[in-house]
């Protein structure tokens, strides 16, 4: 494959700028969560596309990032250390902010400005919800502030602008042969994406503190020839949060998992049987066993 390109894109930025509703429409798939709370995403999560442009085979390994923020436990700090895998393996760099943003991205650019010789183009998001005025002064901003050649506005939910954004990835990325297989579509297992859709109703569900509390193991994944039968594990940190979770006479609980089958069902294309139990690990966010245990931590 002497004329094949492929590379690794990484998607970075503050929380809830859009980088997961990003991710997913450049794969066209929905690999990660999306809801309106900060800090859904915590894992690295890479989703994989194959195709030919201009008659050159490309597969392009996009990883959506968890938001960049200062570290309040292990977790976060867990959660930082993929961002920084993220950008050593980059090929090229989506810098996503959004047209709302207060200048907060210190941090961010921070960590962009330790990489050398990879190409950044900064995205700013939810132009759909801007004059055009909004977004030159935005576009003004950030050139005076950030050093990179391309700014692009874009709408993830929308998808505007991605083909453009596609062109100047195709082009930024080197002659390589593939890294995965050419039917890949993600480097995770079926598991993950059942535990990242209960945590997603969960977020969806629930208030305060109780989506940052709940971690979700899948301990039984079993694939029958009609139907998935899966066992949620639902972790949290206190008896209080337990009892949140569940609901009146387990009420709450019972609508998560009604919502979270429908959705496996539509992910998998199979009918699903779900079974959640909750169970209370105290401070799991701060237990390095816990965190190795969960994915979090990895040798």
């Amino acid at each position: 494959m002497d004329n094949h390109k492929t590379g690794y894109v990484s998607i970075v930025g503050k929380p809830n700028v859009g980088k997961s509703t990003l991710m997913n429409a450049l794969v066209g798939e929905r690999l990660s969560i999306i809801t309106s709370k900060a800090q859904t995403t915590r894992h690295r999560i890479m989703g994989i596309v194959n195709g030919v442009h201009d008659e050159v085979p490309f597969q392009l390994v996009y990883s959506d990032t968890p938001g960049i923020i200062k570290p309040q436990y292990q977790l976060h700090q867990s959660m930082m250390n993929f961002v920084r895998g993220s950008l050593e393996d980059a090929d090229v760099i989506l810098f996503v902010t959004d047209i709302f943003e207060q200048y907060d991205e210190d941090d961010v650019i921070d960590k962009l400005t330790r990489i050398q010789d990879t190409p950044v183009i900064l995205l700013i998001n939810k132009v759909d919800l801007a004059t055009q005025e909004q977004v030159e002064e935005k576009i003004a901003h950030w050139r005076n502030r950030f050093a990179t050649q391309t700014i692009l506005p874009i709408s993830a939910l929308h998808k505007t602008g991605l083909e453009e954004l596609f062109s100047l990835i195709i082009k930024a990325i080197p002659v390589h042969p593939p890294f995965f297989d050419k039917e890949s579509l993600t480097d995770r297992p079926e598991r993950f994406f059942a535990a990242e859709i209960v945590r997603e109703k969960i977020f969806l569900n629930y208030k305060k503190e109780i989506p940052y509390s709940t971690e979700v193991v899948i301990t039984s994944f079993k694939e029958e020839e009609n139907i998935i039968r899966i066992l949620a594990e639902i972790y949290v940190e206190r008896s209080s949060q337990r009892a949140i979770l569940l609901g009146h006479k387990g009420a709450s609980i019972k609508k998560v998992g009604i919502e979270s089958r429908q959705e496996m069902e539509t992910f998998f294309g199979k009918q699903i049987h779900l079974e959640t139990y909750i169970r209370v690990e105290s401070d799991w966010r701060s237990k390095a066993n816990k965190l190795r245990e969960f994915g979090y931590i990895q040798e």
